[in-house]
């Protein structure tokens, strides 16, 4: 009698389990047939010049002064909004996320972040990406004149939109082990200019 209670015991345990695993790949499933698109810029900072509110008289020459000038370090920190809408009938989950960040064919940044993100089903979520990148040291290795472009296109004095590719490589938990997914998934906007 023990060994058939043990037996069922076990049983219910592996079936539980499987469930569970089943589940995580189901939300796995649907993140990656999620809609990503580009929601906003927010938290925009250039080499300490606070630009959440938008551009003042005061600050467009001193942020021209620094882009010309020889600075050995140019901080640009903001957050990249994403929507993500789950069009899935069931809910899409992510643990954590790896990303690349090109803009006008320069790899801008990369990174990762350890949040876990849930969408229900026919909803949708922010996601945030919050980036700090050193300009000074994109134009030593990158042309100039294209990162100052980039960096105006940021800042809304630009003329000419500046295409992003962002590439997503979501991870999930399958069981209690982080699984990354095998493919980035891409998405791509334009931005600034006039």
């Amino acid at each position: 009698m023990k060994k058939r209670i043990l037996a069922l015991l076990v049983l219910v345990t592996v079936l539980v389990s499987c469930e569970s695993v089943q589940k995580s790949l189901l939300s796995t499933y649907n993140l990656v047939n999620c809609e990503y698109s580009y929601k906003s810029i927010s938290g925009l900072s250039v080499a300490g010049v606070n630009l959440s509110n938008g551009l003042s008289l005061t600050a467009i020459p001193k942020i021209t002064s620094i882009l010309s000038g020889q600075a050995t370090s140019i901080p640009l920190d903001f957050t990249l909004n994403l929507n993500v809408k789950n069009p899935n009938e069931s809910s899409a989950l992510m643990n954590g996320l790896q990303y690349i960040i090109s803009i006008d064919g320069i790899q801008f940044t990369t990174g990762s972040i350890n949040q876990s993100l849930s969408i229900a089903s026919g909803q949708t979520q922010t996601l945030p990406l919050t980036i700090g990148v050193d300009i000074a040291s994109l134009m030593k290795n990158e042309s100039k004149d294209a990162v100052v472009d980039i960096v105006k296109n940021f800042v809304g004095i630009g003329s000419k939109k500046s295409s992003v590719s962002v590439q997503l490589k979501p991870s999930f938990k399958v069981g209690s082990t982080i699984v990354p997914s095998p493919v980035y998934i891409p998405v791509s906007f334009s931005f600034g200019g006039k």
